[in-house]
């Protein structure tokens, strides 16, 4: 089994930057790519005053291993191909991510990454599979913008980091 967690978390990291509270954002407030709903559901608990500010690293790491690496079976996808999934997962949720992966190889996208689809996944290349899910990110980013203008102030930094994540996938492929 390889082991491309702790890369594949670093690189979101530097993606996902610091604390924002910004009131256009759908996420809400956020600290390291953290969602406080998103945290409040991993702990179990609510969220109190000032625990989002204090997130770390170190803090967050298990939480994106457990919500999002191992949800969409990281460990299983070829390099490269498993840091454009989770990366995708972070901003858009573990199941349209796995439907995105679904639909790369021509599979029922159910949002659930099984057999199947894992089956599916050792016949193709880790660049088609790249190039593929690449292309369904900047549309589904597009469309977010077509349907909610206020969401026009993102567009740039999503398509940025589209073409960066792509490009650092393509050079970690195997």
């Amino acid at each position: 089994m390889k082991n491309t967690f702790d890369e594949a978390f670093a690189k979101v990291l530097k993606h996902e930057g610091g604390y924002v509270n910004d009131h256009d954002d759908h996420g809400g407030e956020t600290n390291l790519g953290v969602t406080k709903a998103a945290w409040a559901t991993y702990l179990g608990r609510p969220v109190q005053d000032g625990e989002m500010l204090a997130l770390t690293p170190e803090l967050v790491k298990p939480f994106y291993k457990a919500m999002y690496w191992d949800r969409v079976r990281g460990d299983d996808l070829p390099a490269g191909f498993d840091y454009v999934v989770f990366d995708f997962a972070v901003n858009a949720g573990v199941k349209q991510a796995s439907k995105f992966v679904q639909r790369a190889i021509g599979a029922v996208a159910d949002g659930a990454i099984g057999p199947v689809t894992l089956g599916m996944i050792k016949g193709l290349t880790p660049r088609v599979l790249i190039d593929s899910f690449s292309a369904q990110k900047q549309a589904f980013y597009n469309g977010i913008v077509a349907r909610d203008e206020t969401q026009s102030k993102f567009i740039n930094g999503w398509l940025s980091r589209v073409a960066a994540v792509h490009s650092t996938a393509t050079s970690m492929m195997a």
